[in-house]
């Protein structure tokens, strides 16, 4: 097994991830099998409690992990599937620690960091890799050197170090080269970077320097001779007009070669479909306008897998693609507001959870139903959907779901018996995948060419079974259920008018997007024609 450390300095949100993610997209274009493992220091088990604000979008994978953003990126970048084992946790690492000391697995040894802490750590990256079956395994670092909370991991990553070939491992650090007053590019934050990795007894072998501009030849040379790499280890990770041209700009600065030389590897083949992808996202020229409406708008990192899954339909369909992310809470506010959707081409509803700005999703949804604007609900966006047709198609006044009113006379979405002794925080959630079957001559049909497809959940509320038949009577038909769990609503009336319970923007893929969105997105592109 061959390991890829990527670590960061200076500040946090440089770009680790999209750094690991487009070093395995190349590395995989060459012929390789690559993972990756996300370590966060946090002392959370996992993402799945954190807010949005606080961490932006918890993502899901196929065996329902909850976990950090950036296993989203490495599954689009790698086109792979990754389990929640992929992600380390301080959370995850002390508490099998714990567990094993009560147990009386450490034969009455005084348990610490070392090397009990850094050995759990080792075995665990040790074991993902080897169960991945790939042979390249990148590990990304979260937080930056010099936190206190990464040491353990550091000094674990340290011990690999040692107790590897020199052939078998590499490590990236991620740093900052910024600007002064001049606008002259200045190397000491980085130089002061590496010296704090070198304390600890790491040593770079590349250097991915996020910079506003391209690396000036005279600052690569500064930072080689003072951090003591080759010149040619130096990458400028100047900023891109979009993160999928990345892996090209590294690719093209030799990192590909240099990495795969520090690792003794060849190449076996070559794959051009990322660059063929690029190309396409270049060359489109319809411009398709969408209004995402949700409540936490201000922060598009919480709804990054949405924004990748249009960019990758759009993509698809040859469409030049404008998203606007309106809060709910501007309808709630001033209803007449909602005319603003008349200037977009579609409308989306993202999932989420809580009161605030659900009114104001309803109001959006209703004013795309009746005037015909192609809509795409994820999720709450679907449940929002069956309530707003109860309420205002069905008669049911005052319908709506139990997690905003417990009294409501009409509750159309609501917890089911199965789900209601259970008190964990995730138990009374349906998470990761799930089989739908779907209705034979429904639009689901159409887009996914299916009558049973698989796709990934996070929800703890569901459609009531026992209003199913009074809204289909009316109009909308439930086109896709898992037993007696509603997982896709349409209007065959609608131009186009689909919604999910489930989250497909969690399966899409760059060159693969997700049929949902691409049939959304090949919806808005025909009106405009």
């Amino acid at each position: 097994m061959k390991y890829i450390i990527v670590t960061g300095g200076v500040m946090s949100g440089l770009g680790k991830g999209i750094t690991t993610a487009s070093v395995g997209r190349n590395l995989k274009n060459r012929g390789h099998n690559v993972t990756a493992i996300k370590i966060d220091p946090y002392i959370n088990i996992d993402a799945g409690t954190m807010s949005p604000f606080q961490h932006g979008e918890v993502y899901v994978l196929k065996d329902g992990g909850e976990v950090d953003l950036d296993l989203g990126n490495y599954e689009r970048f790698l086109d792979t599937e990754l389990t929640r084992d992929h992600n380390l946790t301080t959370g995850k690492i002390y508490q099998s620690v714990i567990s094993k000391e009560r147990r009386g697995e450490y034969l009455g040894k005084t348990v610490q960091i070392i090397p009990h802490i850094t050995n759990e750590i080792k075995d665990r990256i040790r074991k993902v890799s080897a169960k991945s079956g790939a042979d390249i395994c990148l590990i990304e670092v979260g937080g930056t050197v010099g936190d206190i909370e990464s040491m353990p991991f550091l000094e674990a990553v340290r011990q690999m170090h040692r107790e590897e070939a020199e052939e078998d491992i590499a490590f990236i650090h991620v740093t900052l080269v910024t600007l002064d007053a001049q606008k002259d590019q200045k190397t000491k934050p980085t130089q002061h970077s590496v010296k704090e990795l070198r304390e600890l007894g790491l040593y770079p072998d590349v250097i991915v320097a996020r910079c506003k501009e391209p690396l000036l030849d005279d600052t690569r040379s500064k930072i080689s001779l003072f951090c003591d790499v080759p010149v040619e280890a130096v990458i400028s990770a100047h900023d891109s007009d979009d993160i999928y041209e990345v892996p090209l700009l590294m690719e093209n600065q030799g990192l590909t070669e240099y990495l795969m030389s520090k690792l003794n590897l060849s190449t076996t083949s070559m794959d051009d479909s990322w660059e063929k992808m690029v190309d396409r996202m270049h060359t489109a020229k319809t411009e398709i306008k969408v209004a995402v409406v949700g409540k936490y708008t201000h922060l598009e990192d919480s709804y990054i897998s949405i924004s990748e899954s249009l960019k990758h339909a759009a993509i698809e369909c040859g469409c030049c693609l404008k998203a606007d992310w309106v809060n709910s809470e501007k309808f709630d506010e001033d209803p007449n507001a909602v005319k603003m959707l008349d200037d977009y081409d579609g409308l989306l509803i993202p999932g989420g959870f809580g009161e605030r700005g659900v009114e104001g999703k309803i109001l959006a949804i209703r004013y795309a139903r009746e005037n015909n604007i192609p809509f795409l609900g994820l999720c709450l966006g679907m449940q929002l959907s069956v309530v707003e047709f109860a309420r205002d198609v069905v008669g049911l006044d005052g319908a709506n779901s139990t997690e905003f009113d417990e009294n409501t006379p009409y509750p159309v979405i609501d917890i089911l018996p199965e789900q209601e002794d259970v008190v964990d925080m995730g138990a009374t959630m349906r998470l990761g995948d799930y089989e739908a079957v779907l209705r034979e001559g429904s639009l689901a049909e159409k887009i996914y060419g299916s009558l049973s497809i698989v796709e990934r959940h996070r929800h703890r509320y569901e459609v009531n079974p026992n209003f199913v038949e009074r809204i289909e009577n009316k109009g909308m038909i439930f086109s896709g259920k898992n037993k007696n769990r509603m997982e896709i609503i349409e209007i065959p009336e609608h131009r186009f008018f689909f919604a999910s319970q489930f989250h497909p923007e969690f399966r899409s893929r760059p060159g693969n997007p997700s049929p949902p969105f691409k049939a959304f997105m090949d919806s808005m592109r025909e009106g405009k024609e």
